[in-house]
């Protein structure tokens, strides 16, 4: 009598193994345009500007040559460079701070579905939609010392002297434009925000009110706590946005220094005085300045959220 046996599953093991060890082309043939792209817009670029940087790349002064800390030292002889870097700093605190608390207070707002919502969130979005430079020209139409609404509204209150509003006053002039650019930046940090919020489930809510939880105990204990990933994501936008600001004070100020940025004086030294290796070492530092503060946000506000 013969005996029909099965093979043992040992025999199988092995074709099983060659199975899954056999090398899946597919996949990096998707990623590699993507990759490749990156490489050329992205990465090719900046390894470029860290070497220029330390080069003295001058159209005036041929030819170019190894010039090590030089640029970065005649940066910071600069007055106007070194002015520029406080004006931004008064950028970034003033957008950061506002574009996140308005961020807050909208996502907390959009939280529940009312009738109307969908619209509402399309409407908040068209500020950000905007360019810079579009935003800029809009709102030269509040700020000119001519035609513009409030310098109307103060000559009808006899208060002609003081209605040019940009340029004569540093403080004021870069308090005005930020409140431009915050509102440029403010829709993105309230639609990130609103995103963590949604992430919440309901029944936590409710058993807040149970335990006899207040609205305002609710929201510092259990409602931000529950958005800080989306919070931190909005102050890094914020900081990118803040730290790189060039549209709003250009358009709305001009070349004037009361509230001129670092990407200003970015392009002046490389585009005026065609200065490339000073424009290269001076991208370099808002580059590295725009990551050092970006993780430094990310690790003093995001938090892993666990459900």
């Amino acid at each position: 009598m013969v005996s029909t046996l099965t093979p043992p599953a040992s025999d199988t093991r092995p074709e099983a193994r060659r199975r899954r060890r056999r090398f899946d082309v597919l996949p990096y043939v998707l990623v590699t345009p993507v990759a490749l792209f990156i490489v050329a817009l992205a990465l090719v670029p900046a390894a470029f500007t860290i070497i220029q940087a330390f080069f003295r790349v001058d159209a005036l002064d041929p030819p170019t040559r190894f010039d090590g800390f030089g640029n970065f030292t005649r940066l910071f002889k600069n007055d106007a460079i070194v002015g520029s870097i406080g004006n931004t700093g008064l950028y970034v605190v003033i957008g950061v701070t506002l574009s996140t608390l308005l961020g807050i207070g909208m996502a907390v707002l959009l939280q529940r579905p009312f009738r109307g919502r969908s619209v509402i969130i399309a409407i908040l979005i068209l500020p950000w939609a905007l360019p810079g430079v579009v935003e800029g020209i809009l709102w030269t139409g509040i700020f000119d010392p001519n035609s513009g609404l409030i310098a109307s509204v103060m000559r009808t209150f006899g208060a002609d002297e003081g209605a040019v509003l940009l340029g004569h006053n540093k403080l004021l002039t870069i308090v005005l434009i930020e409140l431009v650019q915050v509102w440029q930046i403010t829709p993105l940090s309230a639609l990130l925000i609103l995103a963590s919020l949604q992430l919440i489930p309901d029944e936590l809510y409710e058993a807040a009110v149970i335990d006899g939880a207040s609205t305002w105990r609710s929201f510092w204990h259990l409602t931000l706590p529950m958005a800080r990933p989306g919070i931190a994501v909005s102050m890094v936008q914020a900081v990118i946005a803040t730290l790189n600001v060039f549209d709003q004070p250009f358009v709305l100020n001009g070349a004037a220094t009361t509230g001129a940025s670092v990407t200003m004086q970015t392009y002046y030294v490389s585009f005026q005085n065609l200065d490339f290796g000073q424009g290269y070492a001076l991208s370099l530092l808002i580059t590295i300045t725009t990551l050092v503060i970006s993780l430094g946000v990310v690790r003093a506000v995001y938090r892993r959220v666990e459900l």
